[in-house]
């Protein structure tokens, strides 16, 4: 099983908890550019997918790495939802 594989199961796992690094890692690995425009920005962050013509925004997680569960379901109905996973 590759990373990539580990990770998708990962994401999907109700239970395992997933951090940004592993997300940024597993949306690049889908076609997704990470992006933070501006200085005030803060820990906003946008992954934008040109050939899908998708963007998923997000805060990263602070003080700790670990996304929280109502991000990691946006972003596995966000991911359903093009057919990516």
């Amino acid at each position: 099983m590759s990373k990539y594989e580990k990770l998708i199961a990962k994401l999907l796992n109700r239970r395992s908890t997933i951090t940004y690094l592993e997300i940024a890692y597993l949306l690049g690995k889908l076609g997704y550019k990470e992006t933070q425009k501006g200085k005030t920005s803060g820990s906003r962050v946008a992954f934008i997918n040109k050939r899908e013509q998708h963007i998923i925004r997000l805060h990263k997680p602070h003080p700790g790495n670990e996304l929280k569960d109502y991000v990691k379901k946006e972003i596995i109905s966000e991911l359903k939802d093009k057919n990516l996973i």
